[in-house]
């Protein structure tokens, strides 16, 4: 999905982020916009260890987007989200600042449910 054609939501109503299908396990996120405080803020699901979890996209030491191409949240190895700007590693379970310049500093998660072939955002 291309970022003019991303999808919007709003925090604290309930919407279809994706199918289950297009998260595969350790594969590409799904990108996609939250309104939040009015303002719209970029996010991203992915599936890793058969768990859907979603976060704004925004790294925890500057305000960029995690990604180096749409949908790259992934380092190569498999177990960790990545800010493509500065290397910092974050869980991708919860988030959590696991090293480089994010300081201790988290992702902030999204809830999301999964039912009947699809992804939403539920907050």
């Amino acid at each position: 999905m291309a970022d003019a054609e991303r999808l919007a939501l709003k925090i604290g109503v309930e919407g279809p982020i994706c199918s289950s299908a297009a998260l595969v396990d350790g594969g590409e996120g799904v990108r996609f916009s939250v309104e939040r405080h009015g303002v719209s803020e970029p996010a991203f699901a992915i599936r890793h260890e058969r768990v859907v979890y979603a976060y704004l996209n925004r790294c925890g030491h500057i305000p960029v987007e995690l990604d180096w191409q749409p949908g790259k949240f992934i380092d190569d190895s498999g177990l960790y989200l990545v800010c493509s700007t500065h290397g910092a590693l974050y869980a991708p379970k919860s988030g959590r600042c696991l090293g480089g310049r994010c300081d201790g500093k988290g992702l902030i998660p999204l809830g999301t449910i999964e039912r009947d072939g699809s992804i939403y955002l539920k907050e």
